[in-house]
């Protein structure tokens, strides 16, 4: 009796407590989240590629370095106000659902791109053309702020949970194809047309682009489902609610925006912390690599610009190449050795990798280049499988949006300003690669303090598997598994041994 007792307490996997994805659904959910990250980063690889084109063209009165440094302070912007996008449509997604969420941010992040096609010149409207384009930006921003935060979330909802990072390392696969085209698109542009097309004309047609992109996407994103784990939360409210007479207020309360927020904060601060470790360590990586090496290579070291944006093409496509295998990867041999190891990599590889950058020609910078993409790879293709993972679902999106927008505004999209500005100032041209290392030391700091979470459900979330057969194996196995600490316990009982619980509780 005790025996039966002991093997109840211990816990076991119901099949209740096991979802079996809908694969065709998984497909389309994957499909629209990472096409919502290509056209965002279609804008960036866009604007990264201009950006001294950008400069003549609403910025003419200044120095070629302060051109530079004005739009990368328009660019920087956009990142300023994006923790406020992020407070408001994380909790928003929390509470109404990702999927109309993701469609709102959609077709925000459409139009303002798509407008920055159409603004005038600082020669036709004079001061009015550079704050339109900062107005374009901080549009682009906010809505940018639930953007990245909603797609990983949703991915991650849908995705099994031996695919988990295989799957989610389709929405980074989409963020550097859409940085490809948008390169890609540029460098077409550079040479073919002349300098004097592309400032009058020129400049304006990779942005006339991003208006079909935005209606395929908020297409594809209004065909979606909410996912499983939501679905799973808002049955459970709606049952305690159906339950009782008058909801509790301090329920109501909980489940408010600021009651989120707040719970967010005094329950979950070490997860925001990691989370913002994390992505530093990937952002900065990111934005040095794809928007400011491109404008380092030419205006810092003068290369020409054909022979910068084609390097720093052939790493994008690196990484697109390798993305989905380190996602694989990261199934197998877990998400903490990724970051831990990656970021200690880049600690040591970062001077290096610009000495050969700073070399000159083709082939040095080049395997400057293929270090640092490889590199990136290793954090873009973890981190939507890991940072969702650090917050319950009722929390997830919120919890995710405000740490992400937070460190992207403070370390990631500042990080061209930031390097630009102080290779100016202070003449020392290996400043990008300390400011790498400054960031892989903080990553493999947060690193450290991962749980990990490879092939485990996420917190407040059943157990997803791909078909009824891994729903069998599951159940089997944890019912297994219970049994064996019972028989453990039951021994330990009779040899005098008082159990030990040191088994974490599941995460509410």
């Amino acid at each position: 009796m005790v025996r039966t007792l002991l093997r109840r307490r211990k816990s076991s996997v119901d099949p209740e407590d096991v979802t079996v994805v809908d694969k065709p659904q998984v497909r389309r959910a994957v499909s629209a989240a990472a096409l919502g990250n290509t056209m965002e980063w279609f804008d960036f690889g866009v604007y990264a590629y201009v950006a001294a084109t950008l400069g003549k063209v609403f910025f003419p009165s200044s120095s070629p370095g302060a051109q530079v440094i004005s739009t990368f302070a328009t660019f920087a912007a956009a990142f300023l106000v994006r923790p406020l996008g992020g407070l408001v449509f994380g909790p928003l997604g929390d509470r109404i659902g990702r999927q109309r969420v993701l469609a709102a941010t959609m077709i925000m992040m459409a139009i303002s791109t798509f407008a920055v096609g159409f603004l005038p010149s600082y020669d036709a409207i004079g001061l009015a053309a550079p704050l339109l384009l900062l107005l374009c930006r901080l549009v682009q921003g906010f809505s940018t702020g639930g953007e990245y935060a909603g797609a990983t979330t949703y991915i991650a909802e849908y995705s099994p949970d031996r695919k988990r990072g295989f799957l989610g390392s389709w929405l980074d696969f989409g963020t550097f194809v859409g940085y490809s085209l948008g390169s890609s698109l540029v460098t077409v542009l550079t040479a073919v047309l002349s300098e004097d097309q592309m400032l009058s004309w020129g400049w304006r047609i990779p942005f006339y682009v991003a208006g079909p992109l935005g209606l395929i996407g908020l297409y594809m994103r209004m065909k979606l489902e909410e996912t499983p784990a939501f679905q799973e939360v808002e049955a459970k409210h709606k049952e305690a609610q159906d339950g009782g007479t008058e909801e509790d207020p301090v329920e109501q309360a909980r489940m408010s925006g600021k009651g989120r927020l707040k719970e967010l904060f005094t329950h979950h601060w070490e997860a925001i912390l990691i989370c913002m470790g994390l992505v530093l360590l990937y952002n900065v990586t990111n934005y040095m690599v794809t928007s400011y090496l491109p404008t380092y290579m030419t205006s810092t070291l003068g290369e020409p610009s054909l022979t910068a944006q084609l390097l720093v093409l052939g790493t994008m496509v690196l990484v697109v190449l390798t993305i989905t295998t380190v996602g694989r990867s990261s199934d197998r041999f877990g998400r903490r050795p990724m970051f831990l190891w990656a970021g200690a990599a880049m600690v040591v590889l970062a001077i290096p990798a610009f000495l050969l950058i700073k070399q000159g020609g083709i082939l040095m910078p080049a395997i400057g280049c293929v270090i640092l993409g490889l590199l990136l790879v290793c954090f873009a293709g973890t981190s939507a499988s890991t940072l969702p993972a650090l917050f319950p679902t009722h929390l997830r999106y919120g919890g995710l949006s405000v740490a992400f927008n937070v460190s992207v505004s403070l370390f990631g999209g500042t990080t061209p300003l930031i390097a630009s500005a102080m290779v100016e100032s202070t003449g020392d041209k290996m400043v990008p690669a300390y400011y790498l290392m400054a960031a892989g030391i903080i990553g493999v700091i947060s690193a450290f303090f991962l749980r990990e979470t490879a092939g485990k459900p996420l917190r407040g979330s059943s157990h997803m598997v791909e078909d009824e057969a891994q729903a069998r194996q599951l159940v089997a196995h944890s019912r297994t598994r219970a049994g064996r600490r019972a028989r453990d316990v039951w021994i330990g009982l009779r040899h005098g041994r008082l159990p030990r619980h040191h088994e974490r509780k599941g995460d509410e």
